[in-house]
């Protein structure tokens, strides 16, 4: 056992490294902090989706955005489209599970939003088709996938969109990605650019 858990501690290492080591991967952790940037100033919001732990991932995501970490600041507007029970089985019941994300996605997303989809498979179709309408109606949307052959990846790169596709890659795993950067990423973010009181 004691093996064991120390071969999960050098896992967590060895993708942490090779994360650190390609500039793609920064480039692209570095293109989502300026579209969140972007996005905060110009005084719009961000949601998040997903399925199972990935809409755990959501929650979690969203709460430290308008909670707080690390330092006392005004609430960032986030939200995660996996919280409100109500609509989620209105919509289920009445258009089924794949629309789930989709309509609120076109009930609310504007414009200069930015739109989280995570997804293990990289292939969730109520998360492709959320991001598909928020890339229509002009907002970022940034991919956290589960697999580089993704059907996601298609609508997470390019242009206005932005796809952070390190999952699957060099066996970094979602729980990897999401439990790594998340914090920091959010603490730097608020630090450099001075968007808290």
């Amino acid at each position: 056992m004691k093996n064991e858990t120390k071969e999960k501690f050098m896992y967590s290492i060895e993708c942490k490294t090779k994360v650190v080591n390609d500039e793609k991967i920064i480039g692209q952790v570095e293109e989502v902090y300026n579209a969140l940037i972007k996005c905060y100033k110009e005084g719009h919001r961000v949601y998040m989706m997903g399925n199972g732990g990935s809409a755990a991932d959501a929650q979690h995501f969203s709460a430290e955005l308008v909670g707080r970490y690390m330092l006392e600041r005004k609430g960032l507007p986030a939200v995660a489209f996996t919280t409100d029970t109500s609509i989620l089985t209105a919509v289920g019941n009445d258009y089924g599970y794949d629309d789930v994300f989709r309509r609120q996605t076109e009930a609310l997303v504007e414009k200069g939003d930015v739109v989280f989809g995570i997804s293990t498979s990289g292939n969730s179709k109520n998360v492709y088709d959320a991001l598909k309408l928020a890339q229509e109606k002009g907002a970022t949307t940034v991919g956290f996938l589960g697999n580089a052959l993704a059907t996601l990846i298609s609508i997470s790169i390019g242009g206005i969109v932005y796809g952070l596709v390190l999952l699957g890659i060099g066996g970094i795993t979602k729980e990897e990605l999401m439990s790594m950067p998340k914090g920091e990423k959010i603490y730097s973010i608020l630090r450099k650019f001075k968007l808290m009181k």
